[in-house]
C-alpha cells in the first residue's frame, strides 16, 4: 500500500513547489540544437503548433509529431520493439502498459535524465515506476473522484456521503423522495469501465487487489474486494442502481448523470466535472460537485489512470527526448495543455495555481483527492493486467445479472488471474 501524504506534508510540498514554479523553464544553452525528435502521442496528448514552436525556439529541437489512436500506438510500439526498431524517440505510455513494457525492458529508466523535483510534484508519476525505476512521466492527470448532484441531495434532505453505508442511505432517501429513481451511477457491463469502478470501491472498502507477491486479496467474504462487489450487486438488487447498468459502459453512466437521472457518479474521472457543469452539454450544470471518495477507513483513497511519455531503449536521441519530457513537466506547458486540450495537470503545484485562480470547479476538493491518487497496484501493473481486467469485467457482469454468486465471481477472477500470471 502506498503511503499517502498528510495534509501538513501536502501543504509543505505545495509551498516548496511554488519556488520551482518560478524557476527558469529551460537552461539557456541548447545542447540538442539542430536535432529532430520524433514523438508518438494520441490526439489528446498532441499539443498545438504554437506551443511546440516555442519548444523549438527554446531548445533548437525540431519536433516530428506523429498522432495515432491509443490502440494503434500500442500496436506500433509492440511491433516496433519486437523488431528492435524504435517506434519514435518519445512515445505515449499508458498506465496499464507499464508492467508489460517494463518486463520486456523496452523503455529507458528516466532517473537522472529528467527533472526529479518535477516528477516528485506529480503524485501519479509513481504509477510509471517499474522495478524501482521511473519509466515514464505523466502528461495528463486522470484519477477517480466522487461526483454528486447537490440539488438531488438537498431535495432529499441528505448530506454528502463519506462512507459506503452513508451512500446507500442517501440513495434510499433520494429514491424515496422521488428525486431520482436510480441514484447510484455505476457501470456493470462486461467492460473495462466496470472493472475500474470495482477497483476503486475495493480501495474504498480499505483493501487492495493483491499482496506483494500478486496473490489475490479479494476472495474472502470479509475482504475489501468481496465487499465492494457485494455493495454493487446489492445496490442493484435494491433498485438503487439502474437495472440497465448491466449493459451500460462508463460513458453511459456519464449520460445518466448529465441528464439528471443519477445522483452520484461514483467512479467519475476528475476532469469530467467541467463537462457536467457546461450548460451546452449537461442538464445539471451548476448542480454537479466533487467530493472526496467514500471510505470505510476515513482515508479517501483513489487511484490514477494517467498517460505518460517514455523513451524507448533503442531511441536515437534520448537526450532530446529527455528535454521534451522536461518541457512537458513545466508549469507553462501544463497550463497550456489544460487550456487548449483540457488535460488536467499532473503536477500538484500547477493544479493549485488553477484552483487559486478559480479555474477549477471545487478545486480545493480536487487538490485533496489528487494527493491520494495512488497506483492501482502498489508494485506496478503486471504484464497480465489485460487478462485480469477482462476476467473482472465478465465475472462482475455475470454476478450483477444474478447468473453467478459474488463468491463464484471473485473465485473465477482469482483463478483467471493465476492462469494469466503463469503464461
Amino acid at each position: 500500500m502506498s503511503h499517502m501524504p498528510s495534509t501538513k506534508l501536502l501543504l509543505a510540498a505545495l509551498a516548496a513547489s511554488t519556488v520551482a514554479f518560478a524557476a527558469p523553464a529551460l537552461a539557456q544553452d541548447k545542447p540538442y540544437d539542430g536535432q529532430t525528435l520524433s514523438v508518438l502521442l494520441p490526439p489528446w496528448g498532441t499539443l498545438p503548433k504554437e506551443m511546440t514552436d516555442q519548444f523549438t525556439a527554446d531548445t533548437g529541437i525540431t519536433l516530428d509529431s506523429q498522432t495515432l489512436g491509443w490502440d494503434e500506438i500500442r500496436t506500433k510500439i509492440v511491433t516496433s520493439m519486437i523488431a528492435n526498431t524504435a517506434p519514435a524517440s518519445a512515445t505515449e505510455i499508458d498506465w496499464s502498459w507499464v508492467g508489460q513494457f517494463g518486463a520486456a525492458g523496452w523503455y529507458q529508466p528516466l532517473d537522472g535524465l529528467v527533472d526529479a523535483e518535477a516528477v516528485a510534484d506529480a503524485p501519479t508519476a509513481k504509477i510509471f515506476v517499474y522495478d524501482g525505476q521511473q519509466l515514464a512521466v505523466p502528461y495528463n492527470n486522470d484519477f477517480r473522484i466522487l461526483i454528486y448532484n447537490a440539488k438531488h441531495l438537498a431535495d432529499a434532505g441528505v448530506a454528502v456521503p463519506t462512507t459506503p453505508d452513508e451512500m446507500l442511505d442517501a440513495a434510499r432517501a433520494i429514491k424515496a423522495a422521488g428525486v431520482a429513481d436510480y441514484p447510484i451511477g455505476l457501470p456493470l457491463s462486461a467492460t473495462e469501465g466496470s472493472a475500474t469502478a470495482w477497483y476503486l470501491l475495493t480501495k474504498a472498502f480499505g483493501g487492495d487487489l493483491f499482496d506483494a507477491d500478486f496473490n489475490p486479496l479479494f476472495t474472502s467474504p470479509d475482504s475489501a474486494g468481496y465487499k465492494a462487489m457485494e455493495f454493487e450487486v446489492n445496490a442493484l438488487n435494491e433498485g438503487l442502481i439502474d437495472p440497465s447498468a448491466t449493459g451500460l459502459k462508463d460513458v453511459d453512466i456519464q449520460e445518466l448523470f448529465k441528464n439528471g437521472q443519477a445522483s452520484f457518479d461514483v467512479a467519475g474521472w476528475a476532469g469530467i466535472i467541467s463537462v457536467y457543469n457546461d450548460a451546452t452539454k449537461s442538464k445539471v450544470a451548476g448542480d454537479a460537485h466533487l467530493a472526496l471518495m467514500i471510505s470505510t477507513t476515513g482515508t479517501p483513497r483513489s487511484f490514477g489512470l494517467p498517460e505518460a511519455v517514455g523513451i524507448p531503449t533503442n531511441a536515437d536521441n534520448a537526450g532530446a527526448a529527455a528535454a521534451f519530457i522536461d518541457w512537458i513537466q513545466q508549469p507553462e506547458t501544463q497550463l497550456g495543455a489544460f487550456h487548449t486540450l483540457g488535460n488536467l495537470p499532473p503536477r500538484l503545484s500547477v493544479l493549485e495555481s488553477l484552483s487559486n485562480s478559480g479555474e477549477l470547479i471545487d478545486g480545493d476538493v480536487l487538490l485533496k483527492q489528487a494527493a491520494y491518487a495512488e497506483p492501482l497496484i502498489a508494485q506496478g501493473t503486471p504484464s497480465w493486467y489485460p487478462e485480469f481486467s477482462a476476467a473482472v469485467a465478465s465475472n462482475l457482469n455475470l454476478a450483477a445479472k444474478g447468473q453467478i454468486s459474488v463468491q463464484d465471481a471473485v473465485d473465477r477472477i482469482a483463478a483467471e488471474a493465476a492462469a494469466a500470471a503463469q503464461q
